[in-house]
């Protein structure tokens, strides 16, 4: 078989005070790199069927249509490159072994097969020059190897942002080892983004979808406080509710002694 190689407030007055919400109090809380943008995280996991045993990590700092985009990853198919985009439009998920379609008579993932999980291509996260959906093949311009950091600050489109933003982007790795033979074969045929590539080279490795961080490294929707984007909320909620029972509590000591 050929193988084949190419690149994340309050201010408490005095006890009875209200809470007041000042916007420049956040600024403490919104750590390096943070501040006049918006954090969102994931953990890239690998694709069922597709014999995949990386994982990685992947984090995008979002001002305006600016995105710094970082990924981090290891125990991939080494020596080969490794595509990956932001894929948008889908249904916020990535996808499971149901999904999984038959190539060359075995069941795995196809970028594809894919799609109707995380969606489509939005933006291709290339080491430099064009990053747009036409550039999703562009081998020489993606990471190589088996373990790599990755990170670029680039511009993305409209529908990317409001993808991102609505928690419907996913990060998807492509190139995968699916019969442990150290290269790209031709085990499961000829890809069907690009028949000169083989199956293996396109097809998606490790996926994770994109989730607003909030700070304190806790994702909107994973389980963590949703609502409150900063730690200086969840400590002036604290205090106001530090305040509030030391009220309560003089109210029913007054009302035992019979004071009013």
């Amino acid at each position: 078989m050929k193988k084949i190689t190419a690149s994340t407030l309050a201010a408490l007055t005095m006890a009875g005070s209200s809470l007041a919400v000042a916007p420049s109090a956040f600024a403490d809380d919104m750590g390096p790199g943070h501040a006049g943008g918006d954090v969102f995280t994931t953990t890239l996991n690998p694709v069922p069927t597709n014999n995949v045993t990386g994982s990685g990590t992947a984090r995008i700092h979002l001002e305006g249509n600016k995105a710094t985009v970082t990924v981090d990853v290891k125990g991939l198919l080494a020596g080969v490159p490794h595509a990956q985009h932001i894929h948008i439009d889908g249904q916020g998920r990535c996808p499971t072994a149901a999904d999984a379609g038959v190539h060359n008579g075995k069941k795995s993932m196809s970028t594809s097969d894919g799609m109707k999980a995380y969606g489509m291509i939005g933006t291709s996260l290339t080491t430099s020059g064009d990053n747009t959906p036409a550039s999703a093949l562009a081998v020489d311009r993606f990471p190589t190897g088996s373990a790599f950091h990755y990170e670029r600050t680039q511009t993305v489109t409209d529908d990317v942002v409001k993808s991102i933003r609505a928690n419907n982007s996913a990060i998807v790795v492509h190139g995968i080892d699916y019969d442990g033979s150290g290269k790209f074969t031709n085990v499961l045929g000829a890809s069907e983004l690009d028949p000169k590539l083989p199956q293996v080279a396109t097809a998606p490795a490790l996926c994770g979808v994109m989730r607003t961080q909030m700070s304190g490294g806790v994702a909107a929707g994973s389980g963590g406080t949703q609502g409150l984007q900063h730690t200086g909320l969840m400590s002036a909620g604290a205090a106001a509710i530090a305040v509030g029972g030391a009220g309560f509590l003089v109210a029913r000591r007054r009302k035992a002694s019979g004071r009013a």
